[in-house]
Formats: C-alpha cells, structure tokens, sequence
C-alpha cells in the first residue's frame, strides 16, 4: 500500500477533481453562448469549453478534455471557480488561481493548467464576438513581456495563434523584440513554445 501512495504526487483536491470532474460537456445537444478551443491532440493536450452568459454572468460552463489528471483536474477547478462570474472576471482567471485552489501541482505538470484558462478566455472572445462586440478584456490582462518594443504577451500570442509567426524567426521579424537590450529573449522564446503547443502550431 505504501508503495501505491508514493506514487500520488498530487493533492486530495487534485484526486477528487481528476476522480470526479465537475461540468463536463457530456451532452452533445449542449447549445453554449461561447466557445473555445486550444491545445492538440498531437501533443496530448486538448480542450474545448462552452459557456452560456446572462447579463455579463457566466451562468454555465461545460468542458471536455483529452489530457492528463493535472489538465482534467484544473479544468474542473477552473469551471466551478467560473460559474457565476462575470465575464470580466473570469478573463482575469489566471493558471496561479486555479492551480492555488487546487492546493498545488507538481511543477512538471504546471504547463497543464494553462489551458484552461485560455480556452475560457476563447469562450469569452468568441461569445463577444458572436455579440458583435468589442472586447475590452484583452488589453486589461495584457502583460507586457518585452518593454523596449512595448511587445505584449497578447501581441505573441495573437501572431501564434493566427499562425503569422510560426517560427521565432519571424516573430523576432515582426514586433522586433530581443533587439534592444536581449533582457526579454528567454521569456518571449519561453512563451512562443507554449502558445505553440496551445494553438497547434
């Protein structure tokens, strides 16, 4: 038995959420306001989530994952930590958040809970824009990643996603960064591979 508890390396929040996730999108007919889809299949991580808003409220969240325990749990966390939320709110919803309510995640497994807030935020774009409203929400999260060009984590991860930098090359061709004082190169490079694994790139 001691052998079979050594090999948990996760919370009993963790287990239970893995065991017995909460919201999942079970029910095909399912008919969301908003929704987001990261990740992929080819690298083992891949999420979809639905949203159904009221007045600004997320009054309902389903999901689905292809994943390992750390991604079904964190989106589990994520989507009752979601519910009843603003959308304001639940686009400020950071991987820190969910993973803190969790209790913690070994550090390798970190990377998994990523994607969870970022399929809730393209939820959130895609319900606004189905609205056809603007989204006020992306600059107020946007973390500026390279101050000399004033390059923000949004910029990248709006060119990887529309595949407009596909290689850091271009990326470095387009915004510049790392060309000025070089302190941002490992972020931006560090950022670039993970918006790559989330957008299938």
């Amino acid at each position: 038995m001691s052998n079979n508890t050594s090999v948990w390396v996760y919370t009993d929040t963790v287990k239970q959420h893995f065991m017995h996730p909460k919201n999942v999108w079970e029910d095909e007919s399912y008919e969301a306001d908003g929704v987001g889809l990261v990740g992929s299949l080819a690298c083992g991580d891949q999420m979809k989530v639905g949203i159904k808003v009221e007045q600004d409220r997320i009054i309902d969240l389903k999901w689905q994952t292809y994943g390992c325990a750390s991604a079904i749990a964190s989106t589990s966390m994520m989507s009752e930590i979601a519910i009843g939320m603003t959308i304001e709110e639940a686009y400020r919803l950071t991987p820190a958040m969910i993973t803190e309510r969790l209790g913690g995640l070994p550090q390798h497994k970190f990377h998994c809970s990523v994607l969870g807030d970022k399929a809730l935020r393209a939820a959130i774009d895609d319900f606004l824009e189905k609205q056809g409203r603007d989204n006020p929400y992306k600059k107020q999260v946007a973390k500026i990643i390279c101050e000399c060009k004033g390059i923000t984590d949004q910029r990248i991860e709006e060119l990887v996603k529309n595949k407009e930098a596909t290689t850091i090359e271009q990326l470095r061709e387009i915004t510049g960064f790392g060309t000025v004082c070089g302190k941002c190169q490992f972020k931006v490079h560090q950022l670039f591979d993970e918006f790559k694994h989330i957008y299938n790139v």
